[in-house]
């Protein structure tokens, strides 16, 4: 309609109002599109606000399930130390409390990273609508370290805790389990992290199978050797996650207490 009257006024070489005309059209096309870029702008900031939202849910999560590996690995330390202590003779122990300090030296904590944010941003190419800085590199350098694949890696394949389970007859061990394996934390229970794994415990296993048991272990010194290559592994870990990734933590540390 509106092309109509300029053409009119072409042929009437009204040249007023072909300008009023022209300047009405770029006008209503100018503000269309700032119409447009706005619209736009408020359907990206609402996208950054959900995925900024979504992954500081994201890490105060992982900010638990930091501390519950390194107080549950710990407790592996502590029950390994005590397990080779037995076995070197330092410290006297009753075969039942060998086994379950043994059992539990064999144990790790893995938990599952919950990653699915960070992983839809940095495929798509949309990492910058975390417009936050800290909390960018906050997950970029959590979900890019590369020590807890380390560590489920020698938790799963430790030659200690093969070497334990392939010894240790399966009645025993999963009499061992059901009695003194992993306690369930729920995750954000920081409370509970503490003797997840040590904490009194009584199998139900003859004195027989006891001693017979606890047999194998004093009588291979493999088992020595193995714990405490079990402790030099999981103790360095524990010096990574405590002392060479500071920024890491207390950056977890801070979203979980509300202070970032």
């Amino acid at each position: 309609m509106i092309f109509r009257r300029v053409f009119a006024s072409l042929r009437r070489q009204d040249w007023a109002a072909v300008v009023v005309e022209l300047v009405v059209v770029v006008a209503g096309v100018f503000i269309g599109l700032q119409a447009s870029n706005w619209n736009e702008g408020l359907k990206t900031d609402e996208k950054a606000a959900d995925f900024t939202q979504r992954l500081r849910a994201d890490l105060r999560e992982e900010a638990w399930a930091y501390e519950y590996e390194i107080g549950y690995s710990d407790e592996v330390i502590a029950n390994a130390k005590r397990a080779a202590d037995a076995l070197s003779g330092k410290t006297p122990m009753q075969d039942a409390a060998l086994l379950v300090v043994a059992y539990r030296a064999t144990q790790y904590v893995f938990n599952a990273s919950r990653r699915a944010t960070y992983d839809e941003l940095t495929s798509t190419g949309e990492i910058g609508l975390i417009h936050d800085p800290a909390l960018r590199d906050l997950a970029m350098r959590l979900y890019t370290m590369p020590i807890f694949k380390r560590i489920f890696d020698e938790g799963e394949n430790n030659p200690y805790r093969r070497a334990f389970r392939m010894a240790i007859s399966y009645e025993v061990q999963q009499e061992l389990a059901a009695a003194c394996g992993d306690r369930v934390v729920p995750p954000g229970d920081y409370e509970g992290i503490a003797n997840s794994l040590d904490y009194p415990c009584s199998p139900k296993l003859s004195p027989e199978i006891v001693a017979a048991s606890a047999a194998v272990l004093r009588n291979d010194p493999q088992f020595l050797q193995f714990l405490r290559l079990r402790i030099a592994d999981v103790g360095t870990n524990q010096d990574n996650l405590k002392i060479y990734y500071p920024e890491v933590r207390g950056g977890l540390q801070a979203l979980a207490r509300g202070t970032r």
